[in-house]
């Protein structure tokens, strides 16, 4: 008679790692938490707005402190009146007694802010990585092209990616109609 095995030997065992050092591993954990924000000096220089007045109203921050802001909003996933109350708790805690623009500045200026990415070259050539989708843009539901037929009206686009293996960073997109 064969033996027969009680479990398969192409399982692996997940690895257990034990602790040794506890204090180390506490002091680890607490720095995940910790947030650590430098900012230059031209930042508070030019909070509010000095440039030439406007048609209409006028702005209170400049252009730099509200795409601050949001980048802020951003980093830390925050909405818009949550980046309103967190922005004036850390300038408290820098010592900083500037005024906070609200969530519906950050909103209307967001739209209208000319935001530029720096593009770095490579000095090596790169393999590139490229994917395509197709993104409903409008149309019925899936239930109802199902049960009733596709229309006219249901548009596809596709989009062309391009992406630097090494990097991750997105080099090309392109979006075409069907």
């Amino acid at each position: 008679m064969s033996k027969v095995s009680g479990g398969s030997s192409s399982v692996k065992s997940k690895a257990v790692y034990r602790v040794k050092n506890w204090s180390s591993y506490n002091r680890a954990l607490v720095a995940r938490g910790s947030l650590t924000v430098w900012l230059d000096d031209l930042l508070w220089k030019r909070w509010y707005t000095q440039g030439s007045p406007q048609r209409g109203a006028q702005f209170v921050y400049s252009d730099r402190t509200i795409e601050w802001m949001l980048t802020m909003r951003m980093l830390l996933r925050l909405p818009l009146r949550q980046t309103q109350g967190f922005i004036p708790s850390l300038l408290g805690l820098m010592g900083l007694a500037l005024a906070v623009a609200d969530y519906s500045t950050l909103s209307r200026r967001q739209g209208n802010l000319a935001v530029v990415l720096p593009k770095k070259r490579p000095h090596q050539p790169i393999h590139l990585v490229v994917d395509s989708t197709g993104l409903k843009v409008y149309g019925e539901g899936e239930w109802k092209a199902r049960q009733h037929g596709w229309s006219k009206r249901r548009t596809w686009r596709k989009l062309h990616v391009g992406v630097n293996e090494a990097t991750s960073e997105v080099v090309a997109q392109t979006l075409t109609s069907h």
